[in-house]
């Protein structure tokens, strides 16, 4: 099944840490998706280094339950993150943002779960479209579960 959208780092935590400002938001928006979202392995890793160990085993399961599908980034891949991360050095754009942005360039993908709203209100898909925020912005009605 082809992604809906992409996920990042910020909204799996904020799912999985109910006392996160964003928990409530998340889980009611999450429930809401098409599914599944894709996301990055350099979010995985971003995730699993902010998570504390005692939070890997619902981490993992959240990431292997068929909601989110982890897309490859490959050496052909690294020229246009590089510019990317270039492109928005004076925010600055990390590594696993760039990836995701990329991804939505490569996979033709608009919509992100983010909490990371000021980042992703200023980058672009391929220079030019904005992405669908979600949970921040309204919920787009395709992007929507009947």
């Amino acid at each position: 099944m082809s992604p809906k959208g992409l996920i990042d780092t910020g909204a799996i935590l904020a799912m999985l840490d109910r006392r996160d400002r964003w928990h409530e938001r998340c889980v009611e928006a999450f429930g809401r998706l098409r599914l599944p979202l894709a996301t990055s392995a350099a979010i995985l890793a971003e995730l699993f280094h902010m998570l504390d160990p005692s939070e890997f085993t619902a981490a993992w399961s959240f990431v292997r339950s068929g909601a989110v599908t982890v897309l490859p980034v490959a050496d052909e891949d690294l020229p246009d993150i590089d510019a990317l991360m270039g492109k928005y050095r004076d925010r600055p754009m990390d590594s696993a943002d760039a990836t995701l942005v990329h991804l939505a360039e490569r996979e033709d993908l608009s919509l992100v779960f983010t909490v990371d709203v000021n980042d992703f209100e200023t980058y672009r898909i391929a220079g030019k479209r904005r992405f669908h925020i979600v949970p921040n912005l309204a919920l787009r009605a395709n992007f929507l579960t009947p």
